[in-house]
């Protein structure tokens, strides 16, 4: 649903909008609120904080259309208002849109028209916000530099984000390539490169499959995380995707008779996700903490060749989905008590 703020002093013209778009309003495509003039609409921000845009006259008491421009634009980046007047000469045109209107639409109102502007104003908006979450999780972006490229990419919206922390159930997963240190003690720096990149793609590929995300790759191993419905059966499906398909590469060092082989952990239960890292260097991660993370990594840690370890809460919140064998109990490292580990076989 697109909620609109419509400012406008004419009481008719909410008459109107609610006649003419009465279907849309039916059919719970748009919500409309309503404010007389540019003060009144501050207020209706602050109390509706969901608005998608703005639909506003140029003339009214109180505060005129231009000026809310201005403080729109100053409070809130992604809120894109269209201008809706009688006044449609050149001038009050440039000076809306360089006060941050995203159209305009002159007095008397084509309606046909208005709902196509809605409709693309709307798209953009959701367009916005979809970048704004790919900034917050694509592993791509996320180190964030200085704040000019946060002005660049958004300004206050962007920096408000990062700042955005939750608690959140996922799933959570360390990839190991087993034996790899010894390739990179024993091999020039091309050759060890460019046969952990050709791993680590392997890995990349399958986790993006199951819509996971490539948290951090550290050292010889990957970090992924998963969320949403059926986080953890997508986890374990892109983990024995992965040990099926680097075992089968062919990616080897043949001089030194290495074939690829991983050991994995995985773990589910409540997380901290979050942008973690140093403010002075502005340098940031947005990754997951807690202990289910830790006892992911600590299942891998005790993990062999190719093999895949999942708690006894994992185990039973998937076992009529995976094959799976007891492994018995681990005394896992910084656990005072020893876990009951499953090894996922299919």
């Amino acid at each position: 649903m697109a909620k609109i703020l419509v400012v406008d002093d004419e009481a008719d013209l909410e008459v109107l909008i609610k006649q003419k778009f009465r279907q849309k309003i039916r059919q719970n495509e748009y919500e409309f609120v309503f404010a007389m003039n540019g003060r009144h609409a501050l207020e209706q921000l602050l109390e509706h904080k969901d608005i998608d845009m703005v639909l506003s006259d140029i003339n009214m008491p109180e505060m005129d259309g231009l000026t809310l421009l201005t403080k729109i634009g100053e409070q809130n980046s992604l809120l894109k208002s269209v201008i809706v007047s009688a006044y449609g000469d050149m001038d009050n045109i440039r000076t809306a849109m360089n006060r941050g209107a995203f159209d305009f639409v002159t007095k008397p109102v084509n309606f046909a028209d208005l709902e196509i502007t809605i409709d693309k104003t709307i798209r953009h908006v959701h367009q916005l916000r979809e970048t704004l979450k790919a900034v917050k999780e694509n592993n791509i972006l996320k180190m964030y530099v200085d704040e000019t490229v946060l002005n660049f990419m958004g300004g206050k919206e962007i920096e408000k984000a990062l700042v955005e922390n939750e608690i959140q159930e996922g799933s959570v997963c360390f990839i190991d390539i087993c034996g790899f240190t010894s390739i990179s003690e024993n091999q020039p720096a091309d050759v060890v490169v460019e046969l952990l990149n050709a791993y680590f793609d392997i890995m990349v590929m399958e986790i993006i499959k199951e819509n996971g995300m490539v948290d951090k790759f550290m050292g010889d191993a990957v970090m992924a995380t998963f969320r949403g419905d059926f986080h953890l059966d997508r986890a374990i499906d892109a983990c024995l995707a992965i040990r099926n398909q680097i075992k089968n590469s062919g990616i080897t060092d043949t001089s030194k008779g290495y074939s690829p082989e991983v050991s994995i952990g995985i773990n589910t239960g409540d997380m901290v996700w979050g942008n973690i890292g140093s403010k002075t260097l502005k340098r940031l991660d947005y990754t997951v903490i807690g202990d289910t993370v830790n006892v992911a990594a600590r299942l891998q840690a005790s993990a062999n060749k190719n093999q895949i370890l999942i708690s006894d809460k994992c185990y039973e919140k998937v076992k009529d989905s995976f094959k799976c064998n007891e492994v018995g109990m681990l005394k896992l490292k910084n656990k005072q008590s020893p876990l009951l580990a499953y090894e996922v076989v299919e």
